[in-house]
């Protein structure tokens, strides 16, 4: 890479982490690394781009007018980059994937084994985050696409993959353990274990939709450590049907009286402008439920 993109990625990353630590492990780089890189920029530029303090590093009115600049000139330099890509068939490259669990743990392996073996030579890197958080990865550039929830950003791209359920999930000695769907009204009855985590909390709405207010005792985005606390009969939860597959927690599934789904989806910042990996990427979504080659 060239050493001026490489100092300018080293300003974009600090200004996105406020930390020349932080944006040192995200680049690879070390500590003092950075700190040299986006000192020879001021020198070269004769300005002060930084402001350095205990609590971190900030942008100098003189580094938010030169900030865009060095922005622009990553992403034409990507642009290049995938350009070369193509030339070369290929033959190299980096996916970034924003992600929630259950995608990550049910469809990932699948489509990623399916991808290797027609490009090898192709590296990954898995960001987890909850569905707010991925949003902004993919609008900020951090990842080049990302699952979601649907209806996401208007702004970004998107692609529909699949509705799934939302099931509840009980005890083995619950007394309702037996019944043939599980009775919204019986949501608020016992203690209530919350996956939820910042804003589009589907599992909340559906509370909002029937006008329940649910026992709340516990509240994570760890689906598992959900399914560990029903297990334990510490109260009941719902969780989409994906995560479910294949769980090693002995407990019971039963579907909502008045069923209720999720869309999901995968989003990028612009489909026409993504790398060409990520192009080739998209093609092999549909062998997220099982192995078609």
């Amino acid at each position: 890479m060239d050493k001026n993109i490489q100092k300018f990625l080293a300003l974009i990353k600090t200004v996105e982490y406020g930390s020349f630590t932080k944006a040192a492990e995200a680049l690879n780089y070390s500590q003092s690394g950075i700190s040299r890189m986006i000192s020879d920029l001021e020198a070269e530029w004769k300005i002060s781009l930084l402001e350095r303090g205990r609590s971190g590093v900030r942008l100098t009115s003189e580094g938010l007018k030169v900030l865009p600049y060095a922005k622009n000139v990553c992403n034409e330099y990507q642009k290049l980059q995938t350009q070369i890509d193509e030339l070369h068939g290929l033959q190299s490259g980096l996916i970034r994937i924003g992600t929630f669990s259950s995608v990550a743990t049910h469809w990932l392996p699948n489509i990623i084994k399916a991808f290797q073996k027609e490009y090898p030579n192709i590296d990954y890197e898995l960001l987890l985050g909850d569905y707010t958080e991925i949003e902004s990865w993919i609008a900020e550039g951090r990842v080049d696409c990302g699952f979601l929830r649907l209806p996401t950003r208007t702004e970004l791209d998107t692609i529909f993959l699949e509705q799934d359920k939302l099931l509840v999930i009980l005890p083995e000695n619950h007394l309702l353990a037996d019944c043939d769907r599980f009775p919204v009204t019986a949501l608020g009855e016992d203690p209530f274990m919350l996956l939820e985590k910042g804003a589009k909390a589907e599992i909340s709405e559906i509370f909002e939709r029937c006008n329940i207010t649910p026992k709340v005792q516990f509240t994570t985005w760890d689906d598992y450590a959900i399914m560990s606390m029903v297990e334990s009969g510490l109260g009941i939860s719902i969780l989409p049907e994906l995560i479910l597959k294949r769980i090693p927690y002995r407990i019971v599934v039963k579907e909502l009286e008045a069923p209720a789904y999720r869309e999901i989806g995968l989003a990028m910042k612009d489909k026409e402008s993504a790398p060409l990996a990520v192009k080739r990427f998209l093609d092999y979504l549909q062998y997220r439920t099982r192995e078609k080659i």
